[in-house]
């Protein structure tokens, strides 16, 4: 079925008989023959001219509602089958536009835009968990992540279980239970580059019925696509790499349309049991295999209200035409000045994965042979203090915390992301109090080595 026709959900998919990395079948094609490379399709997938106006760039549609031609074409559009716009808390041609493109990127079926990264990790899992729920995850996660699962969702009733040994397919064994309804990793974690397994966790997930979802944020697509290797939803913060620029906030869920929800209808009821407002059908009635993000721009994300601004879509989009070039330069100052610290009498180790004697190399070369990454950690032998010196003298550098910027940034996650973490816990993380996270920017390495020589003495 044509996903256009989709209730409530402007967003194009692509045509589900073709390959899933092609561009969305609506928009107007660059090229005819072949698959498109990654940089064609940053810059033209799913942003066709669409305007009156004929508006090269992607227009930004500043309103919070759309007119009605008439009564029924109200009703038609709060009904199940008219895909028109009504509001922009639903639906909003800007957004769509950056939707497109970003599934195009992914390989998804379709993708949701959300106000954060936050918000796209908080509504695809909601999506899938209610009270009494399991979620497991990689215990080595974002923060930000770790907490919303141990204190907010704990508050909703949902626990949630940890894998430590997460290349250890048996320890993802032992940790399901029978009420778990999700798996959450990310494809490089935050802050210690100990990569996940995505072929491997995905395979138990899927012999036991449950949707993997991985956050690919700083992977980006262009290093990683996690669909390709078993993962069924991707979660990003748009707010880094995709749009690049630290202007913005931002987050998408990509659906892969790879998980069959019909077989689990007792598990995932509220997406394919008959839903109210679609005439006696359920999600993937009306969707098929975007029945996922049918339900969570239906359902889910209206309701909890996370509508990102259409500026902020618009701000995305221009930050992804240029994702592979900013990306690849990222990546590859990144492992220089890693190779660098790894040899600097002051620093104890390097979390860095592009570094052949990092336990993660094998992986990194399995997944991510074009770039490891621009966010990895160092740790330094004089501890905190050592820390706090370095941090204080760095001139080049920014003190601060976001990541995916195209300037260098620098951070002690042990006294600001990580700070409400025990001693105990820090240390079963890995994360001492000499331990420094950067995040490289397009800066010239030499400057960059230069400014990490001076700072750390």
């Amino acid at each position: 079925m044509d996903a256009r026709t989709l209730p409530l959900a402007p967003s194009v998919v692509a045509d589900l008989r073709t390959s899933p990395l092609v561009e969305p079948a609506t928009t107007t094609p660059v090229l005819t023959r072949g698959r498109q490379g990654f940089s064609t399709r940053q810059v033209h997938a799913g942003t066709a001219v669409a305007d009156a106006n004929q508006s090269r760039a992607l227009p930004i549609h500043l309103t919070a509602g759309f007119v009605f031609d008439d009564f029924d074409q109200a009703a038609a559009r709060f009904g199940a089958d008219d895909p028109g716009f009504s509001y922009t808390r639903i639906g909003n041609p800007t957004t769509e536009a950056v939707e497109r493109l970003i599934a195009a990127l992914e390989g998804g079926v379709e993708a949701v835009l959300l106000s954060s990264g936050q918000a796209a990790i908080a509504t695809a899992l909601l999506a899938l968990l209610g009270g009494g729920d399991r979620l497991l995850t990689a215990a080595s996660i974002y923060e930000g992540s770790r907490s919303l699962f141990l204190e907010n969702f704990a508050r909703l009733g949902i626990a949630t279980d940890e894998v430590v040994d997460t290349r250890s397919a048996q320890a993802w064994e032992r940790a399901i239970r029978p009420t778990t309804r999700a798996i959450f990793a990310e494809s490089i974690p935050n802050p210690r580059n100990d990569l996940t397994d995505i072929a491997l966790v995905a395979e138990v997930a899927h012999r036991h019925g449950i949707p993997l979802v991985i956050d690919n944020t700083f992977a980006t697509p262009y290093l990683l696509r996690p669909l390709e290797h078993g993962a069924d939803i991707v979660v990003h913060s748009a707010s880094k790499f995709l749009s690049g620029h630290g202007t913005v906030l931002g987050g998408v869920v990509v659906d892969g349309g790879t998980f069959d929800w019909s077989a689990h209808r007792d598990r995932f009821g509220q997406i394919t049991e008959p839903a109210p407002g679609l005439d006696g059908r359920g999600y993937g009635d009306i969707a098929g295999r975007a029945a996922y993000s049918a339900y969570l721009r239906r359902a889910v994300v209206p309701r909890f209200g996370p509508t990102p601004s259409p500026f902020s879509a618009f701000l995305i989009q221009q930050g992804i035409e240029t994702l592979s070039l900013r990306v690849q330069r990222q990546s590859d100052t990144a492992l220089t000045v890693a190779r660098w610290l790894e040899e600097h009498p002051e620093v104890q180790s390097v979390d860095y994965s592009g570094i052949a004697t990092n336990a993660y190399h094998d992986l990194a070369r399995r997944y991510l042979p074009h770039g490891q990454g621009s966010v990895f950690s160092f740790t330094l032998r004089g501890g905190r203090e050592a820390a706090r010196s370095t941090i204080n003298r760095v001139q080049l550098f920014t003190r601060m915390t976001n990541l995916g910027d195209v300037r260098s940034l620098i951070l002690h996650p042990a006294s600001t992301t990580h700070t409400l973490r025990s001693p105990e816990q820090l240390k079963a993380a890995g994360i001492g109090q000499g331990l420094i996270r950067l995040s490289i920017g397009v800066e010239d390495a030499d400057d960059l080595i230069a400014d990490l020589e001076q700072a750390i003495g």
